[in-house]
């Protein structure tokens, strides 16, 4: 026997939901699965930046918590700021990917691409710093009344 498909079954033949199969982006919305992958590509940067700052000569700095909830922060943010966050850590590992990739080719062969690891460095650092200033700010209401 064939089992028809429409929008609403999945392989498993449970029903989805109706109206929550796609995000006004035109993404399918994964719930906390989309915000493992969002922490899982954050990290996967940072641990790409690290290569690159080894590279430039540069030893990696530890990542402060601001810098390390970021993904958890967006999450929670939600709307239009989290969907920002998205589109710029894609953005990011656009470049990272390949930038690393000519990176290691040219270090393979024996060459030291200190300056070229340097550029790409501090593009990562100054993009991933303009990502941290989507972070809504703090409200400092709740921390005076807590006090």
């Amino acid at each position: 026997m064939v089992e028809v498909m429409n929008v609403n079954s999945t392989t498993s033949g449970e029903a989805r939901r109706p109206g929550r199969a796609h995000s006004r982006s035109g993404r399918a919305e994964f719930g906390q699965g989309s915000a493992s992958a969002l922490s899982m590509k954050w990290s996967a940067l940072h641990d790409a930046a690290g290569a690159v700052a080894m590279l430039a000569g540069r030893e990696m700095p530890g990542m402060s918590p601001e810098i390390r909830n970021f993904p958890a922060i967006m999450r929670e943010a939600g709307g239009r700021r989290c969907e920002l966050a998205e589109q710029g850590i894609a953005d990011i590992a656009s470049v990272m990917e390949p930038g690393l990739s000519a990176l290691l080719a040219v270090h393979a062969r024996g060459t030291r691409p200190t300056g070229a690891a340097l550029a790409l460095w501090e593009d990562f650092v100054s993009a991933r710093d303009a990502l941290l200033g989507l972070t809504p700010p703090k409200d400092t209401s709740a921390q005076r009344r807590l006090a």
